[in-house]
């Protein structure tokens, strides 16, 4: 005859009980009967609830946090919820048989010097490892404004932020400003003189000042609120195609090969000429801090200038 026997110490099985072979002994057969159970009820028993919740709740937590996430990382979480939980940390919700012995728990205030080596490790490997991000990048430009007459000179500076978004832009002769704000153009000015073109402008950096750079050789300042010229003061020999402000201090670098110095507040403004280059100046800029002078010419020089 055959009979069937459910259970078992680590999952569902079946024992075949034939005629021919040896019954077990009576206290195995007893041991058997007392880890007997339901293959669809799960045993609490068997069952850590701090860990199944965790695991219920933790996909809704994370629905986005993957898109950013490292491996170095995911690896840490993973480590840290294993030692927060005991070693019980699993993707199992629901336990129907008790499989092997239950770890023992540490007591309060206790810690196991293993584990938070294993932690110090994940989270120091963590920060070594490259990080992934995702992000987009636009293919086409946000907007496109008519340029006409914009020179093809890769020498000159002819566009400039301001601090209140507007963008100024040197077309030809003229200047144009765009406020990024509200989308509204306006001119500023336009040079005198036959073949006169515009050749740099900057911002001052706050205030409503413009200094402009001419073919002719001239430095002009312009009140862009007043729309007009407050100011030009002469010392180049060619014409001025870098701009930079300090302050109250205007530096303007020319095809001359010369940096001068310019104080907008008193009459004779030419405080300082540099003298490093032997080619057109094409690049100037003040650092932040205002104590150094970075300028680059056509004769593939950088010279940094120290103020102080």
């Amino acid at each position: 005859s055959l009979s069937w026997e459910i259970g078992g110490p680590c999952c569902v099985g079946c024992h075949l009980n034939l005629p021919w072979g040896t019954a077990p002994a009576d206290g195995r057969r007893r041991g058997r009967a007392l880890m007997q159970g339901d293959r669809f009820i799960p045993q609490r028993s068997a069952m850590n609830m701090d860990v199944s919740h965790f695991e219920l709740t933790r996909a809704h937590q994370n629905e986005n946090a993957g898109v950013n996430a490292s491996p170095a990382k995911e690896e840490y979480k993973r480590e840290l919820a294993a030692n927060l939980f005991d070693g019980n940390a699993s993707n199992k919700v629901l336990t129907f048989s008790r499989c092997g012995a239950t770890p023992t728990r540490m007591p309060k205030g206790a810690f196991d010097e293993r584990s938070l080596r294993v932690l110090y490790t994940q989270n120091r490997d963590a920060g070594l490892m490259p990080k992934r991000y995702s992000r987009h990048i636009p293919q086409a430009p946000e907007r496109i404004l008519d340029a006409p007459e914009l020179l093809d000179d890769y020498y000159l500076n002819l566009l400039d932020w301001n601090s209140s978004n507007v963008l100024g832009v040197a077309l030809g002769d003229s200047i144009y400003l765009w406020n990024a704000t509200d989308g509204s153009i306006q001119k500023l000015m336009q040079a005198h003189g036959e073949e006169t073109h515009v050749t740099s402008l900057s911002w001052v950096q706050e205030g409503s000042y413009m200094a402009v750079g001419t073919s002719d050789n001239k430095v002009q300042i312009w009140d862009v609120q007043k729309l007009r010229q407050v100011r030009c003061m002469l010392g180049h020999r060619a014409r001025v195609s870098s701009l930079s402000w300090n302050g109250p201090l205007l530096s303007s670098g020319g095809r001359d090969s010369l940096v001068l110095h310019h104080d907008v507040r008193v009459a004779e403004h030419r405080v300082g000429t540099l003298r490093g280059h032997t080619q057109e100046v094409c690049g100037l800029k003040w650092s932040l801090t205002g104590n150094q002078l970075a300028s680059g010419g056509n004769d593939n020089i950088l010279n940094i200038w120290d103020d102080r």
